[in-house]
């Protein structure tokens, strides 16, 4: 099995982008055959360099590695080129300088539903010779039995004038000379795979197997577009999602095991991923659903994985006491400063915690607890909790009465880890001094 992942670098790789990598590569691997890279970089203006970057960024951020590649169409610009000449040599291909006014009057004539048909004249663009009788049908791995008959297809454009090779049978060229098995793509390509196929004939050549996902759809059921959140492979990275979540959850859009499994490791997709299972109906992308499947992949973390993932993600160091008491809570690794940068770049500014738990009654807490921590024998979570939960007894109030105005003492806000543990990863010194700030200002 030889199976390609052939994007056109016009900007960031989308999460539908994301998925038809991904499932091409499952293929590959579960086959133990061959992932081809191709470019399709043949639009000059906005194919760049910088977006071949980010198409390879977000590949290896998603651990997809290629096995050959990455392969750039525009440098087979001749190779298309010598395709375009054997066409015309051996009579499927002719010259033709029929306009789009010539194609429609002939579909006038003819009936909407006729293919044009040209003939031989002058230098204009190069067209495909399409038979009229007959069909081009094959059988899709995902859609089953599709075709059209030939007499609907117009003669097809397959170069300029000036020579250059169309789309179309650039792509045909190079999955023959990639000797690719097996074409995996969106399905909106769907409409040129008979064009594409039609051309493999003409070439002489055998197609490869086709099969067209359905498109992704937001959560309202229309097209997947940033108002439904992250719409980009970069975006899910910067949001802090862990690679392996988000292969797990694209990998379920619109394909399952049958057995309802939802946490599936890199390793169960590859064994257990079948094209053929994949749904015809569109899949729909949530991201509030790839939060809680994050989430529950960030709780299988070690405490070192977790920590190192989080100082790679904010590119700072020393995150474990911190990581080690907030875990539960987190659900993506951008959850984490929210939560704990209080401990690093202290604490934040309510106002509205503040005025709610700092008052005057709030100081007298304050007071009681600063007081009760300085008598503890031990700075550890065991005796911190000893000596709070004395403080609770004493003024026979509520817990959060008490914890509240030391949380926003401590953190500046009213949410933070548990009590206890944030005061002991504070330590002694740090958390009197905020109380004690937080007591004069």
């Amino acid at each position: 099995m030889r199976v390609r992942f052939a994007p056109s670098p016009t900007g960031a790789l989308h999460i539908g982008g994301a998925r038809t990598a991904l499932f091409n590569w499952l293929l590959a691997r579960g086959a133990g055959g061959r992932f081809v890279l191709r470019i399709e970089d043949t639009d000059r203006e906005r194919s760049t360099p910088e977006n071949v970057a980010q198409i390879l960024d977000a590949l290896r951020w998603l651990e997809l590695d290629w096995d050959e590649g990455p392969l750039m169409q525009s440098e087979r610009e001749e190779r298309h080129r010598n395709a375009v000449t054997a066409l015309l040599d051996s009579g499927r291909a002719y010259r033709s300088q029929a306009s789009a006014e010539d194609v429609k009057a002939w579909k006038e004539r003819h009936g909407d539903d006729s293919g044009f048909r040209g003939t031989p004249e002058g230098d204009g663009a190069v067209r495909l010779r399409v038979p009229y009788e007959g069909e081009t049908a094959f059988t899709d791995l995902v859609l089953g039995e599709v075709g059209a008959p030939n007499r609907s297809l117009d003669d097809l454009v397959i170069a300029r004038a000036d020579g250059t090779p169309l789309y179309n049978l650039a792509v045909a060229v190079d999955d023959l000379d990639m000797e690719i098995t097996h074409v995996v793509r969106g399905n909106d390509h769907l409409t040129n795979t008979a064009k594409q196929l039609l051309i493999i004939d003409a070439l002489g050549a055998s197609a490869p197997r086709y099969g067209h996902l359905p498109l992704l759809h937001g959560p309202d059921g229309k097209k997947l577009s940033k108002r439904h959140g992250a719409a980009s492979v970069q975006e899910l990275r910067d949001g802090g999602y862990l690679p392996a979540a988000v292969r797990n959850y694209i990998a379920l859009l619109g394909w399952g095991t049958g057995d309802d499994e939802t946490i599936l490791s890199t390793g169960e997709l590859v064994t257990r991923f079948d094209i053929t299972r994949v749904q015809r109906n569109p899949a729909q992308f949530d991201e509030r659903k790839l939060r809680w499947l994050n989430g529950r992949w960030m709780r299988e973390l070690s405490l070192a994985e977790l920590t190192a993932a989080l100082e790679r993600f904010y590119g700072r160091e020393g995150l474990g006491p911190a990581a080690a008491i907030s875990a539960e809570k987190l659900q993506t690794l951008a959850d984490f400063w929210p939560l704990c940068g209080f401990f690093y770049d202290g604490p934040a500014d309510d106002p509205a915690a503040r005025e709610r738990w700092l008052g005057e009654d709030g100081r007298a807490v304050l007071g009681e607890v600063r007081d009760a921590l300085i008598a503890t024998t031990a700075f550890d979570e065991r005796h911190i909790e000893e000596a709070l939960v004395a403080v609770v007894e004493r003024r026979g109030a509520r817990p959060a009465d008490v914890y509240q105005p030391l949380r926003v003492a401590l953190a500046g806000r009213a949410v933070s880890p548990g009590i206890f543990e944030t005061v002991a990863v504070l330590g002694r010194t740090e958390t009197l001094g905020r109380i004690d700030r937080a007591l004069t200002s």
